[in-house]
């Protein structure tokens, strides 16, 4: 993700904008409004779109924002039949959720070998379901990291069909500057303000989730939760959402201009191809664009090391944890692969340690592959290791400690030590334990009196 700096965070613990019920009356919150307005316009200019909506608390929910607008625009028209929605099979899982939400139905469009949408199935569907197709969700550039040669002509054919077109903004960090989706055939997008916009991402905390739409979709925004409207329908408890932590991306915006936000997107791209060009003798890149090039991120395919040797991409995920690295996006979307997107806020120092460590990971797989440790034996499978681990009294394993803790000259300077060993993630999921007292305990606990 990118940096949040600290120029951008210190303003929403100011008593002005951390204090504020979010039912002020609105004349107690114009300075409020004014950054709203404002960070709103912006958005809308950047994106190429008439109007915005910071009302949504996450991206999957303006996902939904959008298609209810997109949904309630077909029926003001007649168009209540209209409820397919077609996902390429490369899209986030969150748009067919966000779809049934929105009641549609789902209808899967395939993707082509280069990891666009298949544009022959397309026509296909279109063909199939015709005026019951009521939108397209995309992701541009997609979710396998590329930018899609024929997008334009993706839109083409959903509008010529009467659908309207969704573009997912989760990759929006490789477009801002560059291109905006309202100007090549999108009606919608929701922009993901955790990535793009510098809010943090993660952590169960408050997210916001834009939605920009089209001239034609302004009415069908999320409206005021207190107000009743017959279009315009709420996605959340109150009119602007998260607002609290709007000043984070007010301030990026504010601070980088548009020559700062362009070239943040370019520096992104060229920092997402320079990790590509590097790595892709040792982990293949599984997409990549007519001109040998990735957008955003680049997909490291290791399901023919995985093959030959044993070694999952789970492994080379938990080894890197020794290396000082929390591991890119595991397994999608595509099983057995690693996402890597490093954005525009790494320097060029670390993206050359992650490299050497990956390189690194490299070596140790060809030395499974020669036989001098097998797959179960060898510091991969072995990882994380722990200063616990490293430190005990036995050690038995066909691998020094040395090389357990400090595979690269450069952790001797800089040393991070995982706090656990590994434990079996997918397991865990699979089969829940409940933690709570049995039932039988609380049949045997002394009784209270009741309430008089």
């Amino acid at each position: 993700m990118k940096l949040n700096a600290t120029a951008e965070m210190e303003a929403i613990s100011w008593p002005g904008f951390a204090d504020l019920h979010p039912f002020v009356p609105a004349d107690q919150a114009q300075g409020y409004a004014e950054l709203i307005d404002g960070l709103e316009s912006a958005l809308a200019e950047i994106t190429g779109y008439a109007g915005v909506s910071v009302q949504p608390n996450a991206g999957s929910q303006g996902e939904l924002a959008g298609l209810l607008a997109i949904r309630g625009y077909h029926v003001s028209r007649g168009d209540a039949d209209r409820d397919v929605c077609l996902i390429p099979a490369s899209a986030h899982g969150t748009n067919a959720a966000s779809a049934v939400l929105a009641g549609l139905k789902v209808e899967v469009v395939a993707t082509a070998p280069d990891g666009e949408v298949l544009l022959d199935d397309l026509r296909a569907k279109l063909e199939n379901h015709g005026p019951r197709v009521a939108a397209i969700m995309i992701t541009y550039p997609s979710t396998h990291g590329v930018y899609e040669e024929h997008v334009r002509e993706v839109c083409d054919l959903v509008h010529d069909a009467g659908g309207q077109v969704y573009i997912d903004g989760a990759n929006l960090n490789a477009l801002v500057g560059l291109a905006r989706p309202g100007e090549f055939g999108g009606d919608v997008s929701h922009l993901n303000l955790h990535k793009t916009f510098c809010i943090p991402h993660g952590g169960g905390g408050p997210g916001v989730g834009p939605v920009a739409v089209a001239e034609h979709l302004v009415p069908f925004l999320p409206g005021d939760p207190l107000v009743a409207s017959p279009s315009a329908t709420p996605v959340s408890g109150t009119r602007f959402g998260s607002a609290g932590i709007l000043p984070i991306s007010y301030a990026y915006v504010a601070l980088m201009g548009p020559d700062g936000l362009t070239e943040a997107t370019k520096v992104a791209v060229l920092a997402a191809n320079y990790v590509a060009s590097r790595l892709h003798h040792h982990f293949p890149v599984l997409y990549t664009g007519p001109n040998g090039l990735v957008a955003h991120e680049s997909i490291l395919d290791l399901r023919r090391i995985t093959a030959e040797t044993g070694v999952t991409a789970e492994d080379v995920a938990k080894r890197l944890m020794d290396y000082g690295f929390h591991a890119p996006t595991l397994s999608f979307p595509v099983a057995g692969t690693l996402m890597v997107e490093p954005t525009e806020s790494e320097d060029l120092a670390e993206l050359d340690r992650f490299v050497d460590a990956l390189v690194a990971i490299r070596g140790e797989i060809d030395a499974v592959a020669s036989g001098r440790w097998s797959v179960e034996e060898s510091p991969l499978r072995g990882a994380p290791h722990t200063a616990a681990a490293l430190t005990a009294d036995t050690w038995g394993r066909p691998y020094s400690r040395e090389l357990a803790a400090y595979p690269v000259a450069s952790l001797r300077g800089a040393k991070y030590w995982p706090p656990v060993r590994r434990v079996d993630g997918a397991r865990g999921d699979r089969n829940l334990v409940c933690s709570c007292p049995p039932i039988e305990s609380y049949a045997s606990a002394p009784q209270t009196a009741p309430l008089s």
